[in-house]
């Protein structure tokens, strides 16, 4: 299929003075990044992925819960930033104001050289501790699964956003305000069905932002945005970089 890029697209990037991109799981998949559900292969295949993540599963088995995201976190670590993960740095150079929020915990945004992200759903390659919810940088590797907090002996448990936790407040705070206040808004590669991000868009939309939406298929944002671009994020974002704004 033939993509288009549209002339005033390209104008809105020229004009452009803060730009809040979103972006989802499809993203990911085209590094290879299984997604949530086809983690669930070989060992893991008879487990329901949305009781593994939980705070409940990891009380009750927290070795369990550990391995299966030491195995998730060995799946992203070889995966690598793939094309428009690279754009996307690029357009942040490019604009005196870039917010990045990301739905993806595989860290690839950063490993792409990203600078200024917000990861509403944590991030698989880091640890925090259960009992004081604070990051944990290091600790005594003494065979225990899982490794136990420094400061206070509780567990250490993935730093990601688990089933029936909340979103941290201060990262879901600066993405609706980036929302709210950028004049050109990217959502890419995301379902826009998981709720509180799916409504950034519309927010983007609200206050008078330029809404474009890259995705191969089609979501509850295809109809309302400004501009639909259908391909994956590797192809469509190099194309609109390649046009001189």
């Amino acid at each position: 299929m033939r993509i288009e890029i549209p002339n005033a697209l390209i104008d809105a990037l020229r004009h452009a003075q803060h730009i809040a991109v979103l972006t989802g799981a499809g993203v990911s998949a085209e590094s290879g990044v299984p997604t949530f559900r086809d983690a669930q292969t070989g060992l893991w295949s008879k487990f329901n992925p949305q009781e593994l993540a939980t705070r409940k599963a990891f009380q009750r088995n927290p070795k369990m819960v550990w391995e299966w995201y030491a195995y998730r976190r060995e799946l992203t670590a070889r995966a690598e930033p793939n094309a428009g993960h690279y754009a996307l740095v690029e357009m942040e150079k490019r604009v005196p104001q870039f917010t990045l929020i990301t739905q993806n915990i595989d860290g690839l945004h950063e490993r792409a050289g990203t600078k200024n992200m917000i990861e509403l759903h944590g991030n698989i390659q880091r640890v925090k501790c259960l009992r004081e919810d604070v990051r944990v940088e290091s600790w005594v590797e003494d065979g225990e699964i899982p490794p136990r907090c420094p400061r206070c002996n509780s567990y250490l448990r993935p730093d990601v956003v688990w089933f029936g936790e909340m979103l941290p407040a201060f990262a879901l705070d600066e993405a609706f305000r980036a929302a709210r206040n950028c004049d050109l808004f990217f959502s890419i590669g995301t379902s826009g069905v998981v709720e509180p991000a799916a409504s950034l868009p519309f927010v983007a939309l609200r206050n008078g932002a330029v809404v474009v939406e890259i995705n191969p298929d089609e979501t509850p944002l295809s109809r309302g945005a400004t501009f639909r671009l259908c391909g994956a994020a590797g192809v469509v974002l190099p194309m609109i970089l390649g046009a001189p704004f």
